[in-house]
């Protein structure tokens, strides 16, 4: 509103310079701002706020167009397709926004996975870092935020160019299917980042369409979020100011009290004893001492890589290290001039901004290393919570219920044309796969009738193998929430990259996204660029129940399938009509086919392929892209 009156002081200010009306200044949403990439060869829409009545022109490349401002103070104008090129100016009345390019532009929306930046220890990484000079490539974050009401315009956010600086913050799956639109196509490319870690599919849906689903978890939420409305405005704006206080509090300490606290000579009497990392009643804003011997002050090395989530390292006063959200640990080297030989203390100020419960340590990963002899740091630290400093106010995340998100980082994404969605999320309505086709699917049609493009390519990443490893897990819930994500394919202009072979039993966020965004840059050439190739791995086509047993025929080869490893196909399980389920094992029999056999006496109704969490599997097609997971009725094909 600010903004909006401005623009009617300077209105007379332009007619006294000879100006005509329209030539009057225009507001942009944070989209449109220098660096921005928009979409080749689709319909291009400028948008944003300006002086009711008064016209607006607006020109890029050539392209000219035109429209006056609506009496709510809003305008839209809609350029004509461009071909892939830049750098130009877009000119609207006496504004100019620098720096634009056309090319590519994709949404990259979801969950943890995909918010995962590439400084987070992600495999070949360091290597991205070293040759980061894309000028052409650029990403767009959307600040978390969430809202009870739709939002004209998303809370921060700016164009950033694909640099040595700027590189480590993007997500990395995005990262590496942009490079690979980059490199293959030609053409400049733009990513609008607008994902939150942890968060289920209903939050990024609207709210009214989930409150006409019937019989949902989220129905009745929905329904009760749109009939208190102003209650919920109170509630976030109360939540939103206790935000506030904490993200002042948990920010950078004062240096000077940090060095105090942190120095070899203060007095932690007063404090708590803790035995790290086995116990964990540390909260708020948590700091831990620990004091240690050193025979030598050369070649010290602190090797303390689990902290959750945010954190401060001091040594004798001094700061040797900070962690960021996200940031990996490394080992970090001492200067030896701040060491003693004897006693000396290491300080640590942790922070989580997640659930307000600090983590510090891991066992056997809590050591100094001197001239290779370690230093065991496990056992008895002291501990203060709010000692040093006050207690943090509780924040609530209320950004997963209904449409919140959706409101927030997605309505005012809809105007900004786009080629399509790459999507990574399902883990937190893994508990829920029942619902979950028909809520995501209903997720996908709601952005593409927001979006105006009933067929805007939603690619999407199958979830990847995690936790303990088990050979028969029929009830499953994440192979039940990936069989979900399967069925979505049957909606139209969709792609699924499977990635069942390269996650972590003990980690939910695997570090090897770069084969993560090349799956997802085959699907996107096949759907949303229409190349007639090969991207996916091996998918089920049919089964039939014969004397020798059961022999599966798979679609999607190439040339064939093949194994990564071991003469026996590994991952299938069979059903019988009792309910029994029993691992089956499997030889290769042709091109196309495997034959599993049956142990003896068990007939089976139903096959499984990949149905755990954490299966281990081993078959692919020839470009080494894994069988997708399925499950099938042999009640049809028995002969």
């Amino acid at each position: 509103m600010k903004k909006f009156l401005l623009f009617a002081l300077l209105l007379p200010l332009a007619f006294a310079c000879g100006l005509s009306k329209p030539d009057s200044a225009v507001e942009f949403p944070k989209l449109i701002s220098e660096g921005m990439v928009v979409q080749r060869d689709r319909s291009i829409k400028i948008w944003g706020r300006g002086i009711p009545k008064e016209k607006i022109r607006a020109s890029l490349a050539g392209a000219i167009g035109s429209t006056q401002v609506l009496p709510d103070s809003t305008w839209i104008v809609q350029l004509p397709p461009l071909p892939a090129g830049g750098p130009y100016e877009l000119v609207v009345n006496v504004q100019t926004v620098k720096d634009v390019y056309i090319g590519d532009v994709w949404l990259a929306g979801g969950q943890s996975n995909m918010e995962w930046p590439l400084k987070s220890g992600v495999i070949g990484a360091q290597e991205e870092f070293a040759k980061a000079d894309f000028s052409s490539i650029r990403f767009f974050k959307v600040a978390k935020d969430y809202s009870v009401d739709e939002k004209t315009d998303v809370s921060e956010g700016q164009w950033k160019v694909a640099n040595s600086e700027n590189l480590p913050d993007f997500s990395a799956v995005a990262w590496f299917f942009a490079k690979k639109n980059h490199l293959e196509k030609g053409v400049p490319v733009g990513v609008i980042e607008s994902n939150w870690g942890g968060t289920p599919a209903e939050g990024w849906t609207e709210t009214e369409v989930l409150a006409g689903i019937a019989e949902r978890s989220y129905t009745k939420e929905a329904n009760e979020l749109l009939e208190q409305a102003e209650k919920w405005r109170e509630i976030l704006a109360e939540n939103q100011r206790r935000q506030i206080l904490r993200d002042s509090l948990i920010g950078q300490p004062d240096s000077a009290k940090a060095r105090t606290v942190a120095s070899l000579e203060y007095n932690d009497a007063s404090w708590r004893s803790i035995s790290l990392p086995a116990a964990n009643p540390l909260e708020h804003i948590a700091w831990v001492r620990k004091r240690f011997n050193l025979a030598t002050t050369e070649n010290v090395v602190l090797t303390l890589p689990d902290v959750q989530q945010m954190a401060y390292f001091y040594v004798n006063g001094t700061l040797v290290h900070h962690r960021d959200w996200g940031a990996s640990m490394p080992e970090v080297e001492i200067p030896s001039e701040i060491l003693n030989k004897g006693q000396n203390v290491l300080t640590i100020r942790a922070v989580n901004g997640w659930n307000n419960k600090p983590q510090v340590g891991s066992k056997d990963q809590m050591y100094i290393t001197q001239e290779g002899k370690k230093v065991n740091l496990e056992g008895t630290w002291t501990y203060s919570n709010d000692q040093v400093e006050p207690r943090v106010p509780v924040v609530e995340y209320h950004n997963w219920r209904p449409g919140f998100m959706f409101n927030a980082m997605i309505a005012p994404l809809t105007n900004y044309t786009i080629r399509g969605v790459i999507w990574y999320q399902g883990e937190s309505n893994a508990g829920r796969a029942e619902e979950y086709r028909e809520l995501f699917g209903t997720m996908i049609t709601n952005w593409r009738t927001r979006w105006k493009a009933e067929k805007m390519p939603f690619l999407f990443v199958q979830l990847a193998n995690f936790m303990e490893r088990k050979q028969v897990q029929p009830e499953s819930n994440w192979a039940h929430l990936r069989d979900a994500q399967t069925q979505t394919l049957e909606l139209p202009a969709t792609g699924m990259a499977t990635i069942i072979d390269i996650g972590e039993e003990t980690d939910i966020h695997p570090r090897n996204k770069k084969d993560v965004g090349e799956r997802l840059w085959l699907q996107a050439k096949k759907v949303a660029f229409g190349e007639d190739i090969l991207a996916s791995g091996p998918v089920f086509k049919e089964a039939r129940l014969q004397e020798d047993g059961v022999l599966v025929t798979f679609s999607e080869l190439g040339e064939g399938l093949k194994l990564v490893y071991g003469e026996e196909v590994l991952g299938f399980v069979g059903e019988n009509a009792a309910g029994k389920f029993e691992a089956l094992k499997g030889t290769l029999s042709g091109k196309a086919q495997v034959l599993l056999e049956l142990p003896q006496g068990f007939v089976p109704v139903g096959i499984r392929y990949a149905w755990a969490d954490n299966p281990e599997v081993n078959l692919v097609n020839s470009l080494d892209l894994p069988a997708v997971p399925f499950k099938a009725s042999l009640e049809m094909e028995q002969k």
